[in-house]
């Protein structure tokens, strides 16, 4: 009998001590209202307000972890705790665009009063369980769904079209529980990034090793990002291509097709190089490493471990030699893209002269004109020393000195009165300091648009003020 209420005693113990637990996990859990000024890329003068929610979570340093798409574009944040009614104003402390990812907090330090942080745990394997905690859509209270992880890879991640690690979840994952925790053995393992509509059960989250990257990198209060390459790598799955680079079975890689011009690899990797490992881990014919015991995932993930200014170790093969290389991380991808990644938390730039409406072509404009397949070929290219930027004319004004061209859209523009250019700001100043009767705009097979000069400047005002447009250009030319 003594031996039974021992047990019982062990057992009410160990219930007590999981439920207080569950409760301090619980207290760090965060409830986010966003305000949010959404710029429109096809009026890029004009922009609109939305109310969103999301989730976050408590971390050591009074810090609320979150996704950046919960933020993005924020004018005024508010956060509320489980369990409790008050709303206190948040503020953003850092943002990483490119994981998805962002740290806030809050002036008002009752807020994290009693509030255990959550601890960071590590990387989950196939078949851990893992708990999903957040405030989706369907109600007002604090939701938890648990599943297993299902697989873990580079997933391209929405919110900037950037590919990195990702753990899969058959854990129910809806809209308002992105930034939400995901826990494992009571620790945190990841947070809620997105899901896959009609699909079923398929979420993500990125994963602890990217957050400890994010934290780490804002060690000294700035934001330096996950490198990028600048290469174009080709699969060496092919038994011809590897024959012809006398390649033998035993070795893989990938073949280096391109370098573009400003990447840090310029002139120390050379197209034509086969890169077989990173950082000592081999690279196979797929650009898969092995991250753990039979799993694998893009070679990338060496690197993306690594902070800004950090190097990675390449063994190549040049000319049937072994050798190895020093990397140095200094760029990001929008260093090294001709169309750079989404834009975030700024206004798009543009330019109006005489009713036509130009703007460097982006990510977002993109997303307006899917189906424009010359628009979209920009995105796959590189840029080059005389093209580190697409200017398209984005609309016609309708007026009487712009007849027949009323119809224009999203066309590139590749030279100004026979003069080519490099970037937006260069293509402004050509229309700007031009001179002559015309100005004569050419895409690249030709076609010609002509504007009167003198007339496009005497309609201006009067233009500008027909369609309630403040600014002929914006912020960042004025």
């Amino acid at each position: 009998m003594k031996y039974l209420v021992a047990i019982m005693a062990i057992f009410l113990i160990q219930l007590n001590a999981q439920s207080q637990n569950d409760r301090h996990l619980k207290q760090a859990i965060v409830k986010i209202y966003t305000v949010s000024k959404v710029p429109n890329y096809a009026e890029p003068w004009n922009s609109s307000t939305q109310s969103s929610s999301g989730s976050g979570a408590v971390i050591s340093g009074n810090r609320i972890l979150t996704n950046a798409h919960v933020i993005a574009n924020q004018t005024f944040i508010e956060v509320q705790r489980y369990g409790e009614r008050k709303r206190y104003i948040a503020k953003v402390l850092s943002v990483s665009h490119q994981a998805d990812m962002a740290l806030l907090t809050v002036d008002d330090r009752s807020f994290f009063d009693g509030v255990k942080p959550l601890e960071l745990g590590t990387l989950p394997k196939i078949e851990q369980q893992i708990t999903v905690y957040g405030f989706p859509l369907g109600g007002n209270t604090l939701s938890a769904t648990t599943g297993v992880v299902s697989r873990i890879e580079h997933t391209q991640y929405v919110h900037s079209g950037e590919s990195f690690l990702a753990v899969q979840v058959d854990a129910a994952v809806n809209p308002g529980n992105s930034g939400g925790p995901a826990i494992s053995e009571g620790k945190l393992v990841g947070i809620v990034m997105q899901g896959i509509s009609k699909s079923q059960s398929i979420g993500y989250i990125v994963p602890v090793d990217l957050i400890r990257h994010f934290l780490v990198d804002m060690e000294d209060g700035h934001y330096d990002g996950f490198a990028e390459f600048g290469l174009t790598t080709q699969y060496m799955e092919n038994p011809a291509l590897k024959q012809y680079y006398k390649l033998d079975e035993n070795t893989t890689g990938v073949l280096v097709a391109n370098v573009v011009y400003n990447s840090a690899l310029k002139g120390i990797i050379k197209e034509g190089d086969i890169i077989t490992a990173i950082d000592g881990h081999d690279i196979k014919d797929d650009g898969t490493v092995a991250f753990r015991e039979d799993e694998y995932t893009a070679y990338q993930y060496y690197s993306d471990l690594k902070q800004m200014g950090q190097s990675v170790t390449f063994d190549i093969v040049r000319d049937q030699k072994q050798l190895k290389i020093d990397v140095n991380l200094t760029h990001v991808a929008d260093d090294v893209l001709l169309v750079k990644t989404t834009e975030y938390d700024v206004m798009p730039r543009y330019f109006v002269y005489g009713g036509y409406v130009f703007s460097p072509l982006s990510r977002n404009l993109l997303a307006l004109n899917s189906g424009n397949v010359a628009l979209r070929y920009y995105a796959t290219q590189w840029p080059s020393k005389e093209k580190k930027e697409v200017v398209v004319l984005l609309k016609v004004l309708a007026s009487e000195i712009s007849r027949g061209n009323n119809n224009l859209a999203a066309w590139p523009v590749d030279k100004v009165n026979g003069e080519s250019f490099d970037t937006f700001e260069k293509f402004y100043t050509l229309i700007r300091e031009a001179k002559g009767e015309y100005i004569v705009l050419e895409d690249s097979e030709g076609i010609r648009v002509i504007i009167n000069r003198s007339e496009a400047l005497a309609n201006q005002k009067n233009i500008l003020q027909k369609y309630n447009i403040e600014f002929d250009r914006s912020v960042d030319l004025r």
